[in-house]
């Protein structure tokens, strides 16, 4: 088939812009006048409303419509609204498209699933997108998180478990003294030309190393009755010394272990500070603390510092 001749058919098959094209003009379409621009094509004229579709035999005839111009008929009825009739494509001037010459298509239902397609693709990219950007914030927050402390946890009140140890760590502050500050017996007295004592001032307790010497501390503020522990500083450089310990005029059980632990040698006294401790029984309030130089006892040693501590801990 040609453009210019669709076969033997009806007028409604026949193209009415044949002549526009070519090839209709090679097969003799020429500009309607009255007809279709076809040779030999059918005119058949009918009053509007009188085709009637999937009825056989002649056309029922319509009264003559009347009418003004420009205005709708109330006895027109579009011949699509029929009972019985076929869903009729509009043409499409100029269409060359469809099997066997059919003039009218359809809607593109390729084009729309090829849209949906590629709309349901951008979304999905995008959501993929958005979770991968969303992964690394987390894990750089993380790591910004690990590094320093966020805004709210460095403004925020202290927990009630941190505030708890913070409160028992300073009920375990006691008292604290320094050698200028005890009560010396036995001719103890007071020196500052060796280097190394914590004391206000470097200032410490020498001569010691004589019976009867001692040094005594009434300390004051002892929360509860229990187990404690007393801290001495002390500096020597001989064999291991022993001096006495007296708690609340009783004495110690054990002597106060003064041992050489900074194994200072040849007197060098600067080079030989180190601590020692006790675990004593005090009572509440007040309570007096001595050391002293008993008989047998070994007590070549500058003393510096005594303090306390709740329970029995060894620094």
């Amino acid at each position: 088939m040609t453009p210019g001749n669709n076969g033997a058919s009806t007028p409604e098959d026949d193209d009415p812009f044949g002549y526009l094209y070519a090839d209709g003009q090679a097969n003799g379409a020429q500009p309607p006048s009255g007809g279709y621009g076809y040779p030999n094509s059918v005119n058949r004229v009918r009053p509007v409303g009188t085709r009637q579709y999937g009825q056989q035999g002649a056309a029922a005839q319509a009264p003559q419509q009347q009418g003004t111009y420009g205005q709708p008929n109330a006895n027109y009825a579009a011949p699509e609204t029929l009972p019985g009739a076929p869903t009729v494509s509009t043409p499409s001037p100029g269409g060359r498209g469809g099997h066997g010459g059919g003039r009218g298509r359809g809607p593109n239902t390729k084009g729309l699933l090829i849209g949906a397609v590629a709309v349901l693709a951008a979304v999905v990219i995008g959501i993929s997108v958005a979770i991968i950007s969303g992964d690394d914030d987390d894990g750089k927050g993380g790591d910004e998180a690990a590094a320093s402390p966020t805004q709210s946890q460095s403004t925020a009140e202290p927990s009630p478990s941190a505030s708890g140890e913070d409160k028992e760590e300073e009920a375990a502050e006691l008292p604290t003294i320094d050698a200028k500050a005890l009560r010396l017996d036995g001719g103890a007295a007071l020196a500052s030309d060796t280097e190394g004592a914590q004391s206000d001032g470097g200032i410490y307790v020498k001569d010691l190393n004589q019976p009867g010497a001692s040094v005594t501390w009434t300390v004051d503020g002892i929360p509860e009755d229990g187990a404690y522990t007393v801290f001495v500083r002390y500096s020597t450089t001989d064999d291991p010394q022993s001096m006495t310990l007296t708690v609340n005029g009783k004495e110690f059980g054990n002597k106060l272990n003064m041992d050489n632990f900074a194994r200072a040698e040849n007197g060098d006294f600067a080079k030989g500070w180190t601590q020692t401790f006790a675990w004593p029984t005090l009572n509440k309030g007040t309570n007096t603390l001595s050391v002293s130089c008993a008989d047998g006892d070994k007590c070549n040693v500058l003393l510096d510092q005594l303090w306390l501590k709740e329970g029995q801990v060894k620094k």
